[in-house]
Parts: structure tokens; sequence; C-alpha cells
């Protein structure tokens, strides 16, 4: 009788333990569960951070936890548990984590910043860190390994939630800048000529293409009286944005300062001093500006350190390279040289920025002077609207796969 007492006592207690493990499984699940709900709700990070702290404290019996997670370059507690505030404060690198590649106990050195913790648990997806939890004081009123089991399910799932967020926050903000740039492009586009002019005594065609959908390559064609008409082509150093708003700024001196028809030395004095103002020598600025006069026939014009345009009349080639320095450089040019032309044959000017002679095909040879030359030399009798065209096919023909490395610009003018 005793014996069969004491077996029933036994079979009683392994009940009682049951229902308890029962109990605490129906809560963790439930706490699953609620997580899950939460994610799929879009609750905000900290929300889901204290749901995943609470969930630890009170249904895993964790006193003390540390979760880490990326912020770019650096590694910060996110959410923690019975731990100081030093730690909570602390950025780490990725060397402090990278030796972590499993679920195992820490046998830390006194130095260590993890000494105080027991186990960690790591986070990856396609062999990239995701999070890290740091964990110690663990109430051992289970199987231990089951527990560590389900907080490194629970981890995985709140660290792919909240990864999953900052992809989306950061696709939104690509989207938003992709936005922007269109609207900038837009705008920019705005800020050269849309026609190109064709009149009896001359005719204009451009390639304009920037690196980035906005840049720094600009020119611009304006008439000046009933027989006088100017065109530029300038290169702003540098790409993108920054390119783009200082490109803004020097339309609008160059407009303004060319129509106080101050001459061409006094023009490109005064865009210097505007650029300097501006950029306080950080940017520069090659340029090169032209005129020509209907009546008389003579083009001038000053080449402020640019790829030199390269004119052909009558088959003769030459470059427009007299000038001065480069614009934004220096206080003040020492001096500036007037190029002059006499146009006496129906002539083809082609002006261009770096951005052509920069380009590299799979060898990586470039697309150089001697090859722009020889295009010049052999179809400058040509539209400027099929000269441009058939440049374009050269130029892609040339770079085969590659990619344009540059802003890239060529304005084409042919005087009659």
């Amino acid at each position: 009788m005793e014996k069969g007492k004491q077996t029933r006592t036994r079979g009683a207690i392994s009940r009682h333990d049951l229902e308890q493990q029962l109990n605490l499984k129906q809560l963790q699940v439930n706490s699953l569960l609620a997580i899950t709900k939460a994610i799929n709700a879009n609750v905000k990070a900290p929300d889901l951070f204290e749901m995943y702290r609470s969930f630890l404290e009170w249904e895993m019996g964790v006193g003390k936890m540390a979760l880490f997670v990326s912020e770019g370059e650096h590694w910060a507690c996110a959410t923690s548990l019975g731990i100081g505030q030093e730690l909570c404060h602390r950025r780490f690198g990725e060397s402090q984590f990278h030796r972590f590649r499993q679920v195992e106990s820490l046998y830390e050195e006194e130095d260590s910043p993890f000494r105080e913790f027991e186990i960690v648990i790591p986070v990856h997806h396609k062999k990239q860190p995701l999070a890290f939890v740091f964990l110690a004081d663990i109430k051992d009123d289970q199987d231990l390994h089951s527990k560590i089991q389900f907080i490194t399910t629970v981890t995985n799932i709140v660290a792919v939630a909240i990864e999953n967020k900052r992809l989306f926050k950061r696709q939104l903000e690509q989207e938003r800048f992709k936005q922007e740039l269109r609207l900038a492009a837009k705008m920019q586009r705005m800020l050269i000529p849309e026609q190109m002019p064709r009149t009896a005594f001359y005719e204009f065609d451009a390639i304009y293409q920037p690196k980035l959908g906005i840049g720094g390559d600009y020119y611009d064609i304006l008439l000046l009286s009933e027989h006088k008409m100017a065109f530029c082509v300038g290169d702003i150093s540098g790409k993108g944005v920054a390119a783009a708003l200082l490109m803004a700024n020097f339309q609008a001196h160059f407009h303004s300062h060319l129509n106080q028809r101050d001459g061409l030395e006094k023009l490109v004095r005064n865009l210097n001093e505007s650029v300097m103002r501006i950029t306080r020598g950080d940017k520069f600025i090659t340029f090169f500006v032209a005129e020509y006069d209907m009546l008389t026939q003579q083009l001038r014009y000053v080449n402020a350190g640019h790829n030199p345009p390269l004119l052909i009349s009558n088959g003769q080639l030459k470059k427009l390279d007299k000038g001065c320095t480069i614009l934004g450089a220096f206080p003040e040019l020492e001096q500036v040289e007037i190029g002059e032309e006499q146009i006496t044959h129906e002539t083809l000017i082609m002006a261009y920025t770096d951005g052509l002679t920069d380009i590299r095909n799979e060898e990586g040879d470039f697309f150089d002077e001697d090859l722009g030359y020889k295009f010049v030399k052999t179809h400058y009798q040509l539209p400027v609207r099929d000269f441009n065209l058939l440049l374009r096919e050269e130029l892609e023909r040339f770079k085969g796969d590659t990619e344009y490395p540059d802003d890239l610009t060529v304005l084409t003018c042919k005087i009659y």
C-alpha cells in the first residue's frame, strides 16, 4: 500500500509540473502571437523593442539582457534589461561582434564590455549580421536549451522585422531622392536653350547628358542684337546636386554680366570674381565664350582653361585656345587674351566638355583629341544635327558596354 501511495504522489507531481509547463508554453506562444500581430500592424520600432524586452523579462525569466542592432557603421543597444546605462549608450564597431557566429556561452575576460553576460545569440540573414542579444541571470525553471531556442526564434522574428523596416525606410528615402533629382533635372533643363537656333547665318545643335541626371555642364546661346550673337560652354568641377546648384548660379551671373555689354574681357573678369565670391576657391569652372558679328563676320572668344573647341573651315582645323586660366581659382585674372577668327567660308565649331575625351572603350583606351580631330575632319560638312547624331553613334560604338564617366556636353555650331 505504501508503495502504491508513493507512486500516485509522484504521478500527481508530474501532472502538476506538466500543467505548469503547458501554461508557460501557452504564455510564450501568446506573446509570440502578440509580437507577430504587432509586426503585421506596423508597430513602431521602439514599441516592438519594448514588447521584446517584456517578453524576455516576464515570459522567459531573463534577468539581464542587451539587444544590439546595426546603425550603419556602428552597433547600438536598442533595448536592455537589468544592466547599467554605460553599456546602453556605447557604440560598437563591427569588430566587437564579428567573432559571434552562433549561440554560445560567454567566458569573457575582465576587460570585456560583455563580461556580465552568460550567453550571446547572433541573428544573421544571408550571412549578414542583423542583431546580437546578450543574456544573463536566466531562471532555470524549465529546460534551458528549449528556452534559449524559443528566445532565438523570437529574436530572429524581431530582428528581421526591424531590418525590413529599415530597408523600407531606405527605399522610401531613395524614391523621394530620385523624385527630387527628377524635379531638379527638369528645372536644370529650363536653364539651357530648349530650342536650337537656326538662321540664314548660323545653326546650333547640342548633346547634353549629365552623368547623374543633373550636373555641372552648361551651355548657352544668346542673341545680343540683330547682327550679333554669343554662345558658351562651361564645366563646373564636380558632379551631381552641388555642381548643378553652382551651374544655376553661374548661369544667372553670366546673363547679368553679358547684358552689361562691357566686352569679353570685362565679362570674364566679372565672372571670375562671382565664382570666387560664391565658392571661396573650393570650386572652379572651365569656360569658353564667343561672340559672332554677322556683319563683320568676325568671331571673338575667350577660353578660360576649357578644352579648346575645334574650328574647321575650308578643310583647315584650328583649336580655339586663347584666353586665360580657369575661373574661380584666383581672386584676379592676371591676363585675358581675346582670340579672333575671321569667318570667310562655311565654318563648323565643335565645343565640348571633358566628358567627351574621358570616355573609354572596353580596352581602356580614351576617345582622345586625335579621335575628335579625325571625326571633325571627316564629317564637318554635315548639318549640325546630322553631325551630332553621327557623333553620338560613334561614341556608343566606341565605348561599348562601358559607362559614360562624366557629364557630357557637345555644342556644335555652323556659321554660313
